[in-house]
């Protein structure tokens, strides 16, 4: 058993320009374990999608330091951080992301493509992803032929498909009507276990809600980071939470 943290911001700073400099995060400290469902709100310009890229390693701090299960990536090459994205980060985003002319299951199957998988493991693990959100029949479907939960539903089936340590989502609803949203919600606190996190980025107060730490920002510093009670359903149009199928 380690002791190390799943990630963990050491007075991570994020500094863009140079005869002006912007401080796009302000010398954060910050720790993700395992089993925690994490909010990250915030005004816009107030750090978020830093903090997302860098969560997500995708980006560098300018200072301090980014650490993955006690390991500092700044000490990685591109190809060890890109592998270690690969194996430990599953990406939802807000406009899904999905490769227009791949169906489903090939969207899903992108995300195994570096693996070393035979074709056969692949379509067998997407085809497993996309049947636990109910879309094993709209594996042959391209993204246009799909609704936009059925879109982000596969998405998430992509992001999970590498069974990641961590799920990061950016406004993973911000695309969807209210009942697709409460959906999609319940599909993420479905995600979360004890050996997986999952952090959301959001402006809505109802995802914020269903999280169960809830990170504030403003100005590139995390003003607040409080354990709240998660609200379990949130549908504000009365759609069934645990119905994933939504309307198509």
């Amino acid at each position: 058993m380690t002791s190390e943290h799943l990630l963990e911001l050491d007075h991570v700073s994020r500094i863009y320009g140079e005869e002006v400099e912007v401080h796009a995060l302000d010398s954060v400290s910050l720790t993700i374990d395992a089993g925690e469902f994490v909010s990250i709100v915030g005004p816009s310009g107030s750090g978020k999608s830093t903090m997302l890229g860098l969560l997500g390693l995708l980006d560098l701090p300018s200072r301090g330091e980014l650490r993955v299960s006690g390991l500092p990536v700044s000490e990685m090459t591109d190809a060890q951080r890109s592998r270690l994205r690969g194996d430990v980060v599953g990406f939802v985003f807000q406009q899904f992301h999905l490769i227009p002319y791949l169906d489903a299951r090939r969207n899903v199957e992108t995300a195994l493509l570096y693996r070393g998988l035979s074709p056969t493991h692949r379509r067998e693990m997407a085809m497993d992803a996309l049947d636990r959100f109910s879309l094993a029949d709209r594996a042959g479907h391209r993204p246009v032929q799909l609704s936009g939960g059925e879109q982000q539903r596969v998405a998430i089936a992509r992001a999970i498909v590498t069974d990641p340590d961590l799920i990061l989502a950016d406004e993973p609803t911000g695309a969807l009507d209210s009942t697709n949203a409460a959906n999609v919600m319940e599909i993420f606190r479905g995600l979360h276990s004890p050996d997986r996190a999952v952090a959301i980025v959001t402006h809505d107060p109802l995802v914020a809600a269903s999280a169960g730490r809830r990170i504030s920002m403003r100005d590139g510093r995390i003003v607040a980071d409080e354990q709240v009670e998660p609200v379990g359903r949130t549908s504000t149009s009365g759609g069934t939470l645990g119905d994933t199928s939504g309307p198509t």
